[in-house]
C-alpha cells in the first residue's frame, strides 16, 4: 500500500493544471479551467479542472477524479503505474517496498519482451534471413536511413525462431503469450505469431515498443497482420508514427491509410504523418489527434474504399472539433505511389491545394447525381440542403449556397427554405429528446446517468451526496453523523462506498482529498465524488442541514416493504398506519 505521506508529497509537487494541460487545451473560466473532454466526443467544452480541490470533472460524460485518476484514464494505466509516472514527472523517488502490483509487473515485462523482439526482427532484416525482405523495402523506395529510423524488421518464415530467442533471454512462456508475440497451438506448444513478414514496430508517445504490424512477403495468410490487444496496447487508442509526428513543426497532421504510406511521407520530408492500426479511425484516435492539432489532412487511398473511409473520418473528426482537409491524389492510388511518380515538391503543392471537408462532400454529391436532368438536380439539391443544414457559420453557408444556386440555375431562396425546414425538423426532434431526458434525469448529474440504482432512488441519492459534501467540508461533523446514522445505511451502493471510506479516514485522521482517495475508490465512485465536488451545492453547512438530509435517509430506512406489511399482525398494522398519519400532519 502506498503511504499517505507519499501521496501528499506527490500532490504538493504535481499541480493538476500542469498535468492535464499536457493532454487538453485548457482556458480559464473564473477560478477554474475548461476544455474539450479527452474521454468523449464533444464540440463545446464541458471538461472542468478545479485547482482548489485538485480534481477534474466532465459534465458531459461524467468522468472525474484527481491527477492520478486522469493519468490512469488518459494513459490506460494501473493505479501504481500512474503513481510512478506522476512521481517521475515530479522527480520524486517512489518507495518501492509499497509497489507490489502484479499488473504493473506484467506490463513492464511485456514492454521488455517487445523491445527485445523489435531488436531481433531488425537484426533479422539486415542479415541473411531477411535479404529478400530488405530488397523488397529498397525496391519500394525505402532508404536504409528510414528503415533504421522506423526500426523496420523481418520475422523469419519458421514457427519458433522468436520463441527460441526469447527463451534464451530468460523470458517465460506465459509472458510471451501475454505479450501477443507468440501463441499456443492445440497441443500446447508455443509458436511465433508473425512469420515471413516485414515488421513495423508500433511505438507509443513515451518511446516504448507496444505492438507490431506485419506485411506478408508472399500470398499466404492476410496481407497485413497486426498485434491483438495486450496489457500495453489497444489498437483503438494508438496511432502509428505519432511518436515522431507529435514533435513536428508543421501546423497540422496528415492521416494516411497504412504503414508504407506514412513511412514514404516521412521519408519525403513531411514528418507530420500518422496512420491508424489496421482498423478504421476510432473516436479515441480522433481525440488523441485533437490533442496535437486542430486541423487534419486526410490522405487516404483514392479508390472507393478509401473515399468511403474518408467520409467516415470526416464525421468522427467533426464530433471532436478538428477541422478536416481532404487530399485529392490524381494519377496515383495512394501517397506512396504519388511520391514515387512526382516527388516531394508536387506533393507539397497537393497539400497546399487540398480541399476542405465540405468541398469534398459536395464533390461526392456531384458524382452521385446527373444534374443535367430534372430528377438528378432535385436529388442533388435535397442532399445539398441537408449538408448545408449542418453548417453553423451562416457566412460559410451563404457562400456555398449562392455558388451552387448559380451553377444549377435555381433560386437561392428555394434552397434556403429547404434548409430552414430541415433545421426546424431537427430542433423539434431535439426538443422532444431533451424533454424525455429531463423527465428521467431531474436533479441528475452526468456521473449517475448510467446508474440504475441512483435513478431508482434519486431522492435518497441526492440526500446522500449532500451529506458527503457536508462531511468533506466539515470533517468535525463526522462523530455527530455516526451517532445518528451509519454510512452502511446509505441507500445507493456507490454513495455508500464513498461514505464508508470517508468516515473511516476522517476517524483515523487521514486525508480525504481526491488524490488520497483515488487508490481506494472504484472508478465509478471517483466519478461520483468528483461530480459532488464540482456541484458546489453547499458553501457553508450547519448541523441542521445535515439533520435534514439524514432525516430523508431515515425515512427510507423506516419505510416498510409490501412483504413487511403483509406479515404484520392487526395491532402492528394499526400502529404503522397511525405513524404514517402522524408524519403527514
Amino acid at each position: 500500500m502506498i503511504p499517505d505521506s507519499f501521496i501528499q508529497e506527490l500532490k504538493a509537487s504535481c499541480d493538476i493544471e500542469d498535468v492535464v494541460s499536457a493532454y487538453v487545451k485548457l482556458t480559464r473560466k473564473g477560478k477554474n479551467l475548461v476544455g474539450l473532454c479527452p474521454f468523449h466526443s464533444e464540440k463545446t467544452g464541458s471538461f472542468f479542472v478545479y485547482p482548489q480541490t485538485q480534481s477534474f470533472y466532465c459534465f458531459g460524460c461524467g468522468a472525474g477524479g484527481d491527477t492520478i485518476t486522469f493519468l490512469r484514464r488518459i494513459e490506460n494505466l494501473e493505479y501504481v503505474e500512474a503513481v510512478k509516472l506522476l512521481a517521475q514527472k515530479a522527480g520524486i523517488p517512489v518507495p518501492e517496498d509499497s509497489m507490489d502490483n502484479s499488473g504493473a509487473r506484467l506490463k513492464a515485462r511485456t514492454l521488455e519482451i517487445n523491445r527485445e523482439t523489435a531488436r531481433f526482427y531488425h537484426q533479422c532484416l539486415i542479415s541473411e534471413p531477411g535479404k529478400d525482405a530488405y530488397r523488397y523495402l529498397i525496391e519500394r523506395g525505402r532508404t536504409p536511413k528510414i528503415i533504421r529510423r522506423f526500426g523496420l524488421g523481418y520475422a523469419p518464415d519458421d514457427w519458433n525462431s522468436l520463441v527460441d530467442h526469447l527463451k534464451g533471454k530468460g523470458f517465460r512462456e506465459e509472458e510471451m503469450v501475454a505479450s501477443g508475440i507468440c501463441a499456443r497451438s492445440k497441443n500446447g506448444g508455443l509458436y511465433d505469431r508473425f512469420r515471413g513478414r516485414v515488421i513495423f514496430p508500433i511505438i507509443d508517445l513515451r518511446g516504448n515498443v507496444v505492438a507490431f504490424g506485419g506485411r506478408a512477403m508472399g500470398d499466404r495468410g492476410p496481407k497485413y497482420l497486426n498485434s491483438s490487444d495486450t496489457p500495453v496496447f489497444k489498437k483503438s487508442k494508438n496511432l502509428f508514427a505519432l511518436n515522431f509526428a507529435k514533435a513536428s513543426k508543421a501546423p497540422n497532421l496528415i492521416l494516411a491509410e497504412g504503414y508504407m504510406d506514412v513511412i514514404a511521407i516521412h521519408q519525403a520530408g513531411f514528418d507530420n504523418a500518422v496512420a491508424t492500426l489496421g482498423t478504421s479511425l476510432t473516436e479515441e484516435q480522433a481525440r488523441i489527434i485533437a490533442q496535437y492539432t486542430d486541423t487534419i489532412i486526410i490522405a487516404y487511398d483514392s479508390d472507393n474504399a478509401g473515399q468511403a473511409a474518408t467520409k467516415r473520418a470526416i464525421n468522427i473528426f467533426s464530433e471532436v472539433g478538428v477541422k478536416v482537409n481532404v487530399l485529392t491524389i490524381p494519377d496515383a492510388k495512394d501517397p506512396d505511389e504519388y511520391l514515387k511518380k512526382f516527388g516531394p515538391e508536387r506533393f507539397q503543392l497537393l497539400l497546399e491545394g487540398c480541399t476542405n471537408a465540405l468541398e469534398f462532400e459536395i464533390t461526392k454529391l456531384r458524382k452521385k447525381y446527373d444534374t443535367e436532368t430534372a430528377d438528378g438536380k432535385v436529388g442533388f439539391l435535397k442532399d445539398f440542403a441537408r449538408l448545408m443544414a449542418d453548417i453553423r457559420n451562416p457566412l460559410e453557408r451563404e457562400v456555398y449556397l449562392t455558388r451552387t444556386a448559380e451553377e444549377l440555375g435555381v433560386s437561392p431562396a428555394a434552397i434556403t427554405a429547404q434548409i430552414t425546414s430541415i433545421q426546424q425538423g431537427r430542433k423539434r426532434v431535439q426538443a422532444k429528446k431533451e424533454k424525455n431526458d429531463t423527465s428521467i434525469y431531474i436533479g441528475d448529474i452526468a456521473a449517475g446517468r448510467k446508474d440504475l440504482d441512483r435513478r431508482r432512488n434519486l431522492k435518497y441519492a441526492v440526500a446522500e451526496e449532500r451529506i458527503i459534501e457536508i462531511l468533506i467540508k466539515n470533517p468535525d461533523y463526522v462523530p455527530y453523523f455516526l451517532q445518528n446514522m451509519k454510512p452502511e445505511d446509505f441507500v445507493t451502493e456507490i454513495n455508500r462506498e464513498i461514505a464508508v471510506l470517508l468516515c473511516e479516514r476522517i476517524q483515523t485522521h487521514r486525508s480525504v482529498e481526491p488524490m488520497a482517495l483515488s487508490g481506494e475508490l472504484s472508478g465509478e465512485a471517483m466519478d461520483r465524488l468528483s461530480a459532488i465536488l464540482a456541484s458546489e451545492t453547499i458553501q457553508r453547512a450547519e448541523r441542521s442541514q445535515l439533520d435534514e438530509y439524514m432525516a430523508i435517509l431515515k425515512e427510507h430506512n423506516n419505510a416498510k416493504s409490501e412483504q413487511d406489511i403483509a406479515k404484520m399482525d392487526p395491532d402492528e398494522f394499526k400502529h404503522y398506519v397511525d405513524s404514517l398519519t402522524a408524519k403527514k400532519k
